[in-house]
Parts: structure tokens; C-alpha cells; sequence
């Protein structure tokens, strides 16, 4: 079975709770199809920077996205460790989402490649910053 490249993202918010206004765009990247959520975890980083970990039941589900588990048991996604090590990079006195999601658009790429003998070599991303200031040094030299 192919599967897309997973990814994961930490989001963080100032504050103590966090905020669903990334919700609707997160829902509708799942509605198209072109990602599936795998895990989302949620913290909380006191002042003092001890961490919290905030369960899906303590959060208001109107700021919740709904995701199908992966078939089967995914294992080793995001363990207490994980978000432990991931929670301390969040800012004191903020709220963190911990998004761990499938490209579904890549399975198709994924699946032809390994047909083909194909092997990946190399994936990373590029951080927005940079992507941005390219595209808008191109902009401005037209």
C-alpha cells in the first residue's frame, strides 16, 4: 500500500486555549481530499514553562477538526516524548496544535514511482519565509 509523505506541523497561540480560527482551513484541506489528519495532539506552556498536555475532551468541538483514524494502528506517530520535546519549543504562555497529517495527493506519485523502481531521494520544505521572499524578489524584478 502506497502512502503520501506525512508531515507535521506545531502551531502555537498566545494564550491559554487554543483558538479554532485554523479549523475551517484545516476541515477543508481534509473535505478535498488532499490531506488526512493522522494524530493531533494539544499543549499548554505555562509562564513558568512547565507544559501541559490538553486532552480533545477538554476543548470546545466547534474548534475542532474531525479526522478518520488510518486504518489499522498507527504507532509512533506522536508519543509523549514527542510532544514533551515538540511543547518545549512553544513559548511560555501558549497554546499549541500538534497537526500530524498524510499528503493524499502524493499517493498516486508515490505508488508510480515505486512502480517504476523509483526511489525518493531528498524531501524537504522549504520554510515559508524564504519561499515568500523569492516570490516576491520575482515579482519585483518583472
Amino acid at each position: 500500500m502506497a502512502v503520501g509523505p506525512v508531515e507535521y506541523l506545531v502551531v502555537a497561540f498566545p494564550g491559554s486555549r487554543f483558538t479554532g480560527a485554523i479549523a475551517p482551513a484545516l476541515a477543508d484541506a481534509v473535505a478535498s481530499k488532499a490531506v488526512r489528519i493522522i494524530d493531533l495532539a494539544f499543549v499548554y506552556r505555562a509562564d513558568d514553562g512547565t507544559l501541559e498536555t490538553v486532552e480533545l475532551d477538554d476543548l470546545d468541538p466547534e474548534d475542532l477538526v474531525s479526522f478518520e483514524p488510518v486504518e489499522g494502528e498507527v504507532t509512533g506517530m506522536l508519543n509523549a516524548e514527542d510532544i514533551r520535546k515538540l511543547g518545549e519549543r512553544v513559548p511560555p504562555g501558549s497554546s499549541a496544535a500538534l497537526i500530524v497529517w498524510e499528503d493524499l495527493w502524493a499517493v498516486p506519485l508515490t505508488a508510480a514511482v515505486r512502480a517504476s523502481g523509483g526511489q525518493l531521494v531528498a524531501h524537504e520544505r522549504i520554510p515559508a519565509d524564504v519561499a515568500e521572499a523569492a516570490v516576491s524578489a520575482a515579482r519585483s524584478a518583472r
